[in-house]
């Protein structure tokens, strides 16, 4: 039975079912003058300082390009509404994205829970989802060629701190703070498929509510088993207050192990710049890293934007996602529409961001596979040197 008798059937039946279809050769959103991009993220709350480095990057690439022409003579304007890290506030600003500011794609969404809602918003209208703020693996295992994943998988981030733990470290009593949503079970799921692969199980384990600094009864689950290292699934404020207190309550020797969405420069400042025995996965080198072309560039372009920024990762990754969704539009030429926009992004290599590694997988639309792991000394993050295999 072929898929067009399989669906019949099943609406003969009056079984709903949920068809995605490409995007179309749509130009919503494409005028004479503008291309309109819409952006729901983080702007307040416990994680606005994700939202708004994301944003503020990314708009210092897109008013680059806009001062030196734009994108064949048209500026791109990208519409950000704050959703504040909650699913209901990101499906109402998607849709009033798309149905009333008319947007050609959506753009950085910050978070896995808010994407996951956000992207059936877009794949019911057939808009373009672009380089959303989340390492999540159903936005890899999606099919849905008009997904466009930047950065690397907390699959792939998890695996490069419990191999950095196992072999470097030679650490094996390992337990997991997480965030209790689709954020926390998704870097949770990849901490277990990496200990699994190793033999090993977590220690012990706790959780807290999003948006909320929830932390006591995970620290009370997980500070009586003495962990050698704690993997973190958080945003930055309740992952510093577990770690602030785990340390009071006798962690001093433990490892705290974070993943990339934490935003480290906000980890940092809410530890009061306390760093000690903390490490962090990265998806882009340090927004320090002179010797890197597109690194060099996004520091030119972002303090001429914002002078009284400090240069952090998340601002980065806004810049490089930027750029990226900018390269794609210049390939898909003059007539552009949402249908040649997406089949560009398979034709982007190496040159597209100079000294990375552009490639896109058929299986995940993921431009970059990379994972660096970062510790703060000298009052900076650095790469931490592997004596064992770099984690390409």
């Amino acid at each position: 039975m072929n898929y067009k008798s399989f669906l019949s059937i099943l609406l003969a039946m009056g079984l709903g079912v949920l068809v995605i279809s490409p995007p179309s050769n749509s130009k919503q959103g494409i005028s004479e003058n503008e291309i309109l991009l819409g952006q729901s993220c983080v702007l307040s709350g416990p994680a606005q300082k994700l939202g708004q480095e994301f944003r503020d990057g990314a708009n210092a690439y897109f008013n680059h390009v806009n001062d030196n022409g734009g994108i064949y003579s048209k500026e791109i304007k990208l519409i950000s509404l704050d959703d504040k890290y909650e699913p209901t506030l990101a499906i109402k600003n998607s849709q009033e994205l798309i149905h009333k500011h008319k947007v050609f794609a959506l753009f950085g969404e910050i978070g896995t829970p808010t994407s996951k809602v956000a992207l059936r918003v877009a794949q019911k209208n057939k808009t373009p989802f672009l380089t959303p703020f989340t390492g999540a693996q159903f936005l890899r295992d999606d099919t849905d060629s008009s997904i466009i994943n930047f950065r690397s998988s907390y699959i792939q981030e998890t695996e490069a701190i419990v191999e950095y733990l196992t072999t470097v470290k030679k650490l094996t009593e390992i337990s997991i703070f997480y965030q209790n949503d689709s954020y926390g079970k998704a870097g949770y799921d990849g901490v277990l498929q990496a200990l699994s692969k190793r033999q090993l199980k977590p220690l012990s384990e706790g959780r807290y509510r999003r948006n909320t600094l929830s932390y006591t009864n995970a620290l009370q689950k997980i500070k009586s088993s003495k962990p050698q290292a704690i993997i973190l699934i958080g945003a930055y404020k309740p992952s510093a207050y577990f770690i602030k207190n785990a340390k009071k309550a006798g962690l001093e020797e433990t490892l705290f192990c974070n993943i990339s969405f934490v935003g480290s420069e906000a980890l940092l400042k809410s530890l009061d710049y306390d760093m000690q025995n903390v490490i962090i996965s990265q998806v882009v080198p340090t927004p320090l890293d002179s010797s890197n072309e597109s690194v060099r560039e996004y520091q030119k372009i972002y303090k001429k934007r914002f002078p009284n920024s400090d240069y952090t990762f998340v601002s980065l990754e806004g810049f490089l996602s930027a750029k990226l969704v900018v390269e794609a539009m210049k390939e898909s030429g003059e007539d552009i529409n949402r249908l040649n926009f997406i089949s560009s992004f398979k034709k982007l290599n190496k040159s597209t961001l100079p000294d990375f590694n552009v490639s896109f997988n058929e299986d995940d639309n993921q431009a970059l596979d990379r994972v660096y792991l970062t510790e703060y000394k000298d009052k900076k993050f650095v790469q931490i040197t592997l004596k064992a295999k770099e984690n390409e």
